[in-house]
């Protein structure tokens, strides 16, 4: 092996370390209690080393957090792969992002900034927000497309993709908190059946 390669490579490694160490340290301490020093601890790195890849603690929790997003477009595509009808379709794109959220907590905590942080307002500066929520609305997209293909309009299908993404966010957060017992409700029983009630409609 050449020795650029090898330098490629264990730069890569390196990355990848330092992106796990950021994960657990943004679990612990959230946005604004963590800092480039404690994950330079947590990765076995000098800060300096940190500085090289990422020039703050927000470009580096910008791309946690894309990671995040990436995998979760993943996962929807994934889920689409087979599917061929319009109505399933639509219906499979808004429980993939649902399951998606169900079974990774911690990703659902990093969208909404809520790693000890709370619900508050939050950014990482314009141009990451703008990537970002790009990225999000790439994964939700589906929904809406396949909305159109069943007779709603543009706006009609942007709504709907509005709904599905609230209503799943607010079944996982009685879920992941346990709120949902309460109730006595299955939450992707409640999610599956809002979906379906609105696939109805549009047919």
């Amino acid at each position: 092996m050449q020795a650029s390669t090898k330098r490629t490579k264990a730069a890569e490694e390196k990355r990848k370390l330092i992106l796990s160490s950021a994960r657990d340290i943004f679990s612990e301490n959230g946005l604004e209690g963590a800092s480039l020093r404690a994950v330079a601890a947590h990765a076995g790195y000098t800060p300096a080393a940190l500085y090289f890849h990422f020039d703050s603690k927000e470009a580096l929790y910008a791309e946690v957090l894309h990671q995040s997003l990436a995998k979760l477009g993943e996962y929807v595509e994934t889920a689409l792969n087979s599917v061929k009808s319009h109505p399933d379709r639509l219906r499979t794109a808004a429980m993939a992002f649902f399951n998606f959220y169900m079974e990774n907590s911690r990703d659902l905590d990093l969208g909404f900034y809520l790693f000890r942080g709370g619900m508050k307002p939050a950014g990482l500066g314009q141009e990451r927000d703008i990537a970002l929520n790009t990225a999000l609305e790439n994964a939700l997209l589906p929904i809406s497309q396949e909305a159109v293909k069943l007779g709603a309009t543009e706006e009609e299908a942007n709504l709907l993709m509005v709904d599905c993404f609230a209503h799943a966010t607010g079944l996982l957060l009685l879920l992941h908190t346990g709120r949902i017992r309460m109730f006595n409700a299955c939450a992707s029983e409640r999610m599956e059946a809002y979906v379906i009630d609105q696939i109805q409609q549009l047919q």
